[in-house]
């Protein structure tokens, strides 16, 4: 008997609660306030959904990715490459200090670095392709399905025929392709008075900033020869860093700054705008070459302005 009497009370009581939440809703529903909107959901379900949304955005996220590597590894085969290109790993967030290379200064302070490789331990290379001659609508397609950062340094003499190539060649990557300063003539500076050289470096920073909106950050001096004048006139007009080179890439083979004739983590490749006119090969030919040797080298190609 007490068990039922003590049954009827708890279910009345649950009768009591429901009626008194249903008034509680009633009211709400007649509240001329300004929230008519639906009851916001319960904080374990805000939760569930969070996770779920999280959960759902990495899934999509490792999606993108694996999409990617399997496109790479088409591209390398249609490319001809012996094996896909490494993925390289995330920037830092915080670029490292870029310091003059020793034997490489000016008496000259406080003026832009001068150097052969980005100080990191992570085995990347730069890519870095000089001066604009050769336009080769394949380079970019190639470049592009591969996803291989790479960054042009341009000079005005070669490049204002088709200023539009470089401009298609700017956006054909998802990170862009940033264009930087190689000088209106490809002069030999360390020739040319301080004027001129600040004509031919200053006036390749109007030029760029003209036809693709930006004002660039980087200058290589033609033949990688400089003096302190040279840095001078580039400081003047906003470059921040003089990268040269520590190897040389060609359709046929690699030259080498370095005794070991190696890579090394940071290390700058260069290269040009040239074809079978000039060397033993298309662009293609030339990409396919180097990235076969720094692959083969365990190194993953990284963006330089990600570093610098």
């Amino acid at each position: 008997m007490a068990k039922g009497v003590h049954g009827s009370s708890r279910a009345l009581g649950a009768v009591l609660v429901v009626a008194a939440l249903a008034s509680a809703a009633t009211g709400c529903a007649d509240d001329p306030g300004p929230d008519r909107g639906a009851p916001a959901p319960a904080a374990g379900q805000q939760a569930r959904a969070q996770g779920q949304g999280a959960a759902g955005a990495l899934n999509a996220y490792v999606e993108k990715v694996r999409k990617q590597r399997a496109a790479r590894v088409l591209a390398a085969k249609k490319w001809g490459l012996a094996k896909p290109p490494l993925e390289a790993p995330a920037p830092p967030a915080v670029k490292p200090k870029i310091t003059t290379r020793k034997g490489f200064e000016t008496d000259g302070e406080g003026l832009p670095p001068v150097f052969t490789t980005v100080p990191t331990k992570q085995k990347i290379v730069f890519l870095t392709i000089d001066d604009g001659a050769e336009k080769d609508p394949e380079l970019l397609r190639m470049m592009k399905e591969l996803r291989i950062p790479y960054s042009a340094f341009l000079s005005d003499y070669v490049v204002k025929d088709d200023y539009g190539y470089f401009a298609r060649m700017q956006k054909s990557q998802e990170a862009g392709v940033s264009l930087h300063n190689h000088t209106l003539n490809h002069r030999y500076l360390p020739g040319l008075s301080y004027k001129q050289q600040k004509r031919e470096i200053c006036g390749m920073q109007d030029v760029i900033e003209k036809r693709f909106g930006k004002r660039p950050p980087l200058f290589r001096p033609p033949y990688g020869n400089y003096n302190e004048d040279t840095l001078r006139a580039a400081k003047t007009c906003g470059v921040k860093a003089v990268p040269l080179w520590a190897s040389e890439a060609f359709p046929d083979h690699m030259e080498w700054r370095e005794w070991d004739r190696d890579l090394h983590p940071g290390d700058i490749v260069l290269t040009h705008f040239r074809g079978k006119d000039d060397w033993k090969g298309t662009m293609p030919d030339m990409i396919r070459r180097v990235m076969n040797v720094i692959t083969a080298k365990g190194y993953a190609v990284a963006k330089l302005e990600d570093y610098v």
